[in-house]
C-alpha cells in the first residue's frame, strides 16, 4: 500500500521544502522497521517546481496474524486462510495511517527545526491513494473529505476490468486536492480518515484512542458535519468510548462556539471605573487569581491542580512562587493546552522549572486516575459552563474520586450583574455560561456537596465587597473534613455511604 503527497513552489518558495517539513530529504531514500513490516519514504520527483513524497508500506502478513495473537484459528479452513491472503498488504487502512503518524511524526505534530516559520504556511497539495477501502462508497469519501477543505476526486475500482459486468469493488482511487491547508493538517486528516472509511483496524481500541482521536482532530473534528460517524467508526463502534468521546467533543464545541480564542471569564466585561479615581483599578481576573494563590498557601499545598486551566494564566502566577512544587493544567479543549503551553513557553523552559508543571487534557465529567494525591484542585470560574444536569459527574469525578485535601471554587455572583453598565440587563457575563448563581444558590449548592463528601467548606469574597449585591466573584474553600483523631474523614474515595451516592449520580448523568 502506498500514497503521495505532493505541492508545487517557486524560486521564492521552493516545492522542496516539502523535504524540511516531513524531515526527509529528497536525495534519499529510507526505511523504517514497523511492527507489520518496513515503510519506505522516497521522492519520485523533487525541484523547486514541484515535489512529491512516497510512502510506501510492505506488510509481512505473518506478522500481522502474530500480533493478532491467534485471533480466527479453530475456525473453517476458509476463515484461517483469510488471515494470510487479504487486502492488507495492498489496500490503505489502519496499517498506513499508522505508519504516516510515525514515519512523519514532527510534520503530523507541526513542528520544524530548521525552518520553524514552513508548518505555518499553507501550500498546494494533492494526496493521492490507488486503493483506499470505503465503506459506503464514494458518496461517503466526498462527504469526510470536502468538508475540510478538499476537491474530492474518488474513483470506484472496477472488481475487474475485465468484467465490467462484475460491478464497482468497495475501493476508490483518491484524490485530494487543496490550496487551503498546512501540511499538518492534511496529514491529521489522513491519519483519522483512513481507518474510518475502512471501518476497521488492526489493533484492539482501548481507552486511549479517545486522546488520540481528539488530538488529531483538534480544530476541525467538532465541527465536521460527520463526526458522528467518525467517532464511532474511529473508536471500532465500541460504545463506551464514543459516548466519552463525543461528550468531551461537545464540550470543545461549546468551548469554542464563538470561534474566539479561550477567555479569561469577566475579562470580556469591561470592569467598572470610577472617573475620579486616579488610579486604573486591578482587573477582577488578576484580584481572583491572588485570592487563589493567597488560599493555597494558607492551606500550605504545594502540589496543585488547575482544573479547567484555559489560556493558563493562573498556572503562570503558579509558577512564579517556589513554594508550589508541582503544578498541572487540564482542559478539555487541545487548543486551550496549546495556547498554556505558549504562554509557559514549555519548549524554551529550563528542565528544573518544566519539572515542576505539566498539561493534559482531561473532562471534568469523567473520573481520570492522574488526578489523584494531590494537596488542592482549583476550578476557577469553570462549573458555570456546564450543564445543570451534568454538575454531579464533576462534583463527583472533582470531590469523590480525585480528593484532594483542598478545593477552591470560584463562580460569578449573579447579583452583581447590575453594577455592570456594558452588560445588558439579564444576560450573562460570557456567552458559553449556563447559569449564574445568586450568593444564596452558591452556598446551598457547596454546602450539599460538602456534607455529601466529607468537607468543610468556607465562603470567601473576591473583588469589592458591595454591602447592597455582594463581590462579582464568590469563592468556596473546600477542606477535607477530619476526625478527633486527626485522620481525613471518608479516605475511601467515595466508594461507599454517601460518596457512593455521588458516584451513582456521576454515572446517571
Amino acid at each position: 500500500m502506498f500514497l503521495t503527497i505532493s505541492t508545487t513552489g517557486t524560486p521564492e518558495r521552493p516545492a522542496t521544502d516539502l523535504g524540511f517539513l516531513l524531515h526527509k530529504h529528497p536525495d534519499k531514500a529510507q526505511a523504517f522497521t514497523t511492527s507489520y513490516g518496513k515503510a519506505h519514504v522516497l521522492y519520485p520527483e523533487a525541484d523547486v517546481e514541484r515535489c512529491t513524497a512516497a510512502l510506501l508500506l510492505e506488510v509481512d502478513a505473518v506478522a500481522l496474524v502474530r500480533r493478532g495473537k491467534g485471533k480466527g484459528r479453530g475456525g473453517a479452513p476458509d476463515a484461517a486462510l483469510a488471515q494470510y491472503v487479504n487486502d492488507r498488504p495492498y489496500a490503505a487502512s489502519s496499517l498506513l495511517a499508522v505508519a504516516l503518524n510515525d514515519v512523519f511524526s514532527s510534520a503530523v505534530r507541526g513542528q520544524c527545526k530548521a525552518r520553524p516559520e514552513l508548518p505555518e504556511q499553507v501550500r498546494p497539495l494533492r494526496v493521492e491513494i490507488p486503493a483506499l477501502p470505503a465503506r459506503g462508497g464514494s458518496d461517503l469519501v466526498v462527504k469526510l473529505f470536502a468538508p475540510l477543505g478538499w476537491t474530492v476526486t474518488a474513483e470506484a475500482v472496477p472488481l475487474d476490468a475485465q468484467f465490467p459486468e462484475w460491478g464497482a469493488s468497495r475501493y476508490v482511487r483518491l484524490v485530494l486536492e487543496s490550496e487551503s491547508l498546512t501540511l499538518a493538517e492534511a496529514l491529521r486528516h489522513l491519519y483519522v480518515l483512513l481507518p474510518v472509511l475502512d471501518d476497521a483496524k488492526h489493533y484492539w481500541v482501548s481507552s486511549d484512542e479517545v486522546d488520540k482521536l481528539l488530538r488529531a482532530g483538534e480544530g476541525w473534528l467538532p465541527a465536521h458535519p460527520e463526526h458522528k460517524l467518525i467517532t464511532s467508526r474511529y473508536l471500532s463502534r465500541r460504545w463506551s468510548l464514543t459516548r466519552q468521546a463525543m461528550e468531551r467533543l461537545e464540550l470543545v464545541r461549546l468551548a469554542e462556539a464563538d470561534d474566539s480564542e479561550v477567555e479569561d471569564i469577566d475579562n470580556a466585561v469591561e470592569e467598572p471605573v470610577d472617573d475620579e479615581a486616579e488610579e486604573k483599578p486591578t482587573p477582577l481576573a488578576v484580584q481572583r487569581r491572588d485570592a487563589i494563590i493567597a488560599a493555597l498557601k494558607e492551606a500550605g499545598a504545594a502540589r496543585v491542580l488547575d482544573l479547567g486551566c484555559g489560556q493558563g494564566q493562573l498556572l503562570q502566577a503558579l509558577l512564579k512562587d517556589a513554594r508550589f512544587t508541582e503544578i498541572v493544567g487540564t482542559d478539555v479543549s487541545m487548543r486551550a493546552l496549546t495556547i498554556a503551553s505558549r504562554r509557559l513557553k514549555l519548549d524554551r523552559m529550563g528542565e528544573r522549572q518544566a519539572s515542576r508543571v505539566q498539561l493534559f487534557q482531561s473532562s471534568l465529567s469523567y473520573t481520570d486516575k492522574r488526578l489523584k494525591g494531590y494537596d488542592a484542585a482549583v476550578l476557577c470560574e469553570v462549573v458555570e459552563h456546564l450543564d445543570l444536569p451534568r454538575l454531579p459527574a464533576l462534583e463527583y469525578a472533582v470531590f469523590g474520586s480525585a480528593r484532594p485535601r483542598t478545593v477552591l471554587v470560584t463562580t460569578p455572583n449573579v447579583e452583581y450583574n447590575v453594577r455592570w453598565e456594558t452588560l445588558p440587563a439579564g444576560h450573562a457575563r460570557h456567552g458559553d455560561h449556563r447559569f449564574e448563581w445568586t450568593r444564596e444558590e452558591f452556598r446551598t449548592w457547596a454546602a450539599t456537596v460538602a456534607e455529601r463528601h466529607g468537607y468543610d467548606v468556607e465562603f470567601v469574597p473576591v473583588g469589592p465587597d458591595d454591602p447592597e449585591v455582594g463581590p462579582p466573584t464568590q469563592m468556596g474553600v473546600f477542606t477535607v473534613r477530619t476526625t478527633d483523631d486527626g485522620n481525613n474523614r471518608n479516605d475511601n474515595n467515595g466508594e461507599s455511604g454517601e460518596n457512593g451516592k455521588g458516584e451513582k449520580e456521576a454515572k446517571a448523568a
